[in-house]
């Protein structure tokens, strides 16, 4: 059985018009529905659910597209 990972990185993304910039991307590295921000969090927090999503992906993804992006640990 494969465990599903919720990766949680701190971003500066802070728009929902970033967000939809992104959406794309996120939705074929992850799957629509399977991410998410919180951008009312002062880390505007991205959540990535997956089992197959490397930590380094999402970090690649946003960084590309000129946001910061880091891994939180639990």
């Amino acid at each position: 059985m494969t465990h599903t990972n919720v990766l949680v990185f701190k971003t500066s993304v802070a728009s929902q018009h970033a967000v939809k910039e992104l959406a794309p991307v996120l939705n074929r590295a992850a799957g629509s529905g399977n991410w998410n921000f919180a951008l009312d969090d002062c880390d505007r927090i991205l959540r990535i659910k997956s089992t197959e999503v490397p930590a380094e992906l999402a970090i690649f993804i946003l960084n590309e597209s000129g946001f910061d992006c880091i891994e939180l640990e639990d």
